[in-house]
């Protein structure tokens, strides 16, 4: 197999993995002023994630990372054309990162509803912004010989603006199933209750954006090339399906274990759909960036792929770890009673 196809399933799996892990933590930040009644149970929230919400970001630098080093034609003039985007978000990622660390710092309830609306907003504003983004990569950007044709405005399309709705909606259905995993009694119950409501709309806005997907881009052309690839999306399905029959049944962890299938699975549908372009133009093929004419020398490909099968496995050992350590649900007694906590 050739290292800019090994690089690109490794570049597909890097975004995955990073909307699977930090997308619950977005989706607890959006349901960060809806689900919890009490400073205690906002406490709780901030909690259920306190511990792994860092180390997920990870992912986001190794994503990056890996697109520098394995596709640096593609790196730079993504980071061109999508500049306001990109800045509103990294913003937006620092903002909710300092949000959780600051809101206890002083009793004062002004202080605390301010940082409050801090980390809802920049929990939902980078889930919008992550879809807007892909949206727009899975229909091609305006690009020719001069470069991008575009501006912050032109990404905010039907298409692209949909594809940020799918992600909202998405994180939010798997934050709250998160949190019907690592809570206990009525906050339990009101997550769940949350994810079931907010499940149909996902489910619609999938269907459209499958459908609007067909016409709006040439990502079925894979699919209809090769139909065995067709198992991408239909995996998609079935999990998504799974994330409703399992909390029908009340079992919430088998529920949020579907919706992490899910996301892995939407993401992987665009992703396979798109090789082996990284963004395609939408206004003349010749001048989309693939993994052939935007990636770096063989050399440096090779090194890079021993780099990643040494240490990627390691990153994955100690996330495992991580999670198992701090498995058990979070308490308003366990918050209340530790003063290291959020």
């Amino acid at each position: 197999m050739e290292l800019q196809i090994i690089w690109f399933v490794l570049w597909g799996v890097l975004w995955a993995v990073y909307f699977m892990l930090d997308g619950f933590v977005f989706g607890t930040g959006i349901l960060h002023n809806v689900l919890p009644r009490t400073d205690g149970e906002k406490r709780v929230l901030i909690n259920t994630i306190g511990p792994v919400w860092d180390g997920n970001e990870v992912w986001l630098i190794t994503a990056g990372g890996a697109t520098f080093a394995a596709f640096p034609t593609t790196y730079a003039l993504m980071f061109s054309y999508l500049y306001t985007a990109l800045l509103l978000l990294l913003f937006s990622l620092i903002v909710r990162g300092v949000s959780f660390e600051f809101r206890g710092k002083l009793e004062g309830e002004g202080w605390k509803k301010a940082w409050d609306v801090a980390i809802q907003v920049s929990s939902f504003l980078p889930a919008l912004l992550f879809g807007v983004a892909f949206g727009n990569i899975f229909k091609g950007l305006p690009m020719d010989a001069a470069g991008y044709q575009g501006s912050f405005i032109s990404l905010l399309n039907p298409y692209g603006l949909l594809t940020g709705v799918l992600f909202v909606l998405l994180f939010t259905v798997h934050g709250a199933l998160w949190l019907s995993v690592k809570t206990v009694g009525d906050l339990r119950a009101r997550a769940k209750g949350i994810a079931d409501k907010t499940w149909p709309a996902l489910l619609v806005v999938a269907v459209a954006f499958l459908a609007y997907t067909k016409f709006a881009t040439k990502l079925f052309d894979n699919y209809l090339a090769h139909p065995f690839l067709f198992v991408v999306p239909l995996v998609a399905v079935i999990a998504l399906v799974g994330i409703r029959l399992f909390s029908a049944k009340g079992a919430m962890l088998m529920a949020f274990a579907s919706s992490c299938v899910t996301v892995l699975a939407v993401v992987a549908t665009g992703v396979v759909g798109l090789f082996p372009n990284l963004i395609p133009s939408s206004l003349d093929p010749a001048y989309s960036l693939t993994i052939y004419n935007s990636s770096s020398s063989p050399y440096t490909l090779k090194i890079m792929t021993v780099v990643a099968f040494i240490f990627v496995p390691i990153v994955i050992a100690y996330k495992i770890w991580v999670y198992r350590v701090f498995r058990a649900p979070v308490t308003e007694a366990d918050v209340l009673g530790d003063k290291q906590a959020y």
